[in-house]
């Protein structure tokens, strides 16, 4: 990914250093299994442990001349053992290091981005218990519908993002397992003790069934969740866009003293923190279909889903990772116009409030469809010429509803009086 949409956290989990370290810890693990074993001699695991991490720059140069990367690995790390070093990678698969190795780098990641969701979720949380009594028009199809409240708007997004720590949760274990099962996953010559060992001590569960690699309905349930929460920032993002236009402006994104907006148009403030998120979950639903792609491999194996890999994992933790962390601040800092939300709210005419007139009116003995037609002549003739739902109403005789009654249905606080619930819902909401 590049540096742009790049937080150092994660994309250290996914350097080439720290790869390698991780592909070592595996090789170490296994020579001293083989001790526990009684096959490998004690000394072989002691001089294997104290070897010092594969430099990059030489492991690149040694996979120039074998051109293949855990081959030249191997090569290096046996050299660096010296004496003992013929049990490094002894019984193995080049899958058995690649595949343990990666379900350590996608736990790794895995909760950082958890940890990211929750900071998130914590955020929203907060902003909507601020706004839990500021009303708002809801709108449906972009059109006006009924009152609301900011804060129900943001209860609303915090209930999804637990949901999406949830299933992150139960992604990040479906990833979290490595294997030792040799090259067609028979145990032919490592014995299914070496698996166990290895994986206790990566903190890693041991694949049930392996073929000469991890089946990939993991990976590919693992880049689905990290999809489907970008489409879950994406949705609040486009929320925030549309409520930011010019036309609408309830809401914008902060806006630095200076920065700019337009490199033509000195007055603009444009919503680009959102615009940027809505971009980057469309390349997370596109890595998630390249992680379907990755699930038929022939046979026990081949490596077309290797070079997709290569990139997908990394960059779809890193972007993901980013768009939380920039989401979570776009909301921390949300600018709030209470005073513009009222306004908008008043230039509605009270047509938001036709419902409450319908239940009235059917309350006072009218038939459904009486009352409808009613209530909806009176709206049709206020969007096209003017005036209030509420003045229409009143003048019209055949509404039978006195004064008191009529007035209460136009109470914006009469939309609300229920939402409680909804916020002692959020209150007993916590992410583990």
């Amino acid at each position: 990914m590049i540096e742009r949409y790049s937080t150092p956290e994660m994309t250290a989990v996914w350097s080439e250093a720290r790869k390698l370290a991780a592909w070592r810890e595996v090789e170490v693990l296994v020579v001293e299994a083989w001790v526990r074993q009684g096959v490998a001699p004690r000394e072989a695991a002691e001089s294997a442990r104290r070897t010092p991490e594969v430099d990059p720059t030489a492991w690149r140069e040694r996979e120039n001349v074998t051109n293949h990367d855990v081959a030249a690995f191997v090569d290096l790390l046996t050299e660096s053992v010296g004496d003992g070093g013929e049990w490094i990678h002894y019984g193995l698969t080049s899958s058995d290091v690649l595949d343990t190795a990666s379900g350590v780098l996608l736990k790794e990641s895995g909760e950082l981005l958890l940890d990211a969701v929750a900071e998130l979720f914590a955020m929203v949380k907060e902003r909507a218990i601020i706004y839990r009594d500021t009303p708002i028009i809801g709108r449906t199809h972009g059109i006006w519908a009924e009152p609301t409240s900011f804060g129900l708007k943001l209860a609303n997004w915090a209930f999804e993002i637990a949901r999406d720590h949830e299933r992150l949760v139960d992604a990040v274990d479906g990833v979290s397992f490595g294997k030792i099962s040799g090259a067609v996953g028979t145990y032919a010559h490592t014995p299914p003790d070496i698996e166990r060992y290895v994986c206790s001590s990566l903190g890693l569960n041991v694949e049930p069934a392996s073929t000469q690699v991890i089946p990939r309905d993991r990976h590919a349930h693992y880049l689905s969740v990290l999809a489907l929460i970008g489409s879950s920032i994406e949705r609040f993002a486009t929320e925030i866009r549309h409520l930011q236009r010019s036309e609408v402006n309830e809401v914008r994104e902060s806006f630095g003293g200076g920065q700019k907006g337009s490199s033509a148009m000195p007055h603009k403030r444009n919503p680009i923190a959102s615009e940027n998120l809505t971009g980057v979950s469309r390349l997370l639903r596109g890595y998630a279909s390249a992680g379907l792609e990755n699930v038929a491999l022939w046979h026990e194996r081949d490596i077309s889903h290797s070079a997709v890999e290569r990139v997908v994992l990394p960059d779809a933790t890193i972007v993901l990772h980013y768009a939380l962390r920039r989401m979570t601040r776009l909301v921390e800092h949300l600018v709030v116009d209470e005073e513009r939300m009222a306004a908008n709210l008043e230039s509605t005419r009270g047509l938001v409030y036709s419902q409450a007139v319908l239940l009235a009116l059917i309350d006072s003995g009218l038939t459904r469809d009486e009352a409808y037609r009613l209530v909806q002549r009176n709206a049709m003739t206020t969007w096209d010429e003017g005036g209030t739902l509420h003045d229409r109403l009143a003048a019209d005789t055949e509404v039978k509803l006195d004064a008191a009654a009529l007035a209460a249905c136009f109470a914006p606080e009469r939309a609300l009086r229920h939402a409680q619930v909804i916020f002692e819902r959020l209150d007993a909401t916590g992410l583990q």
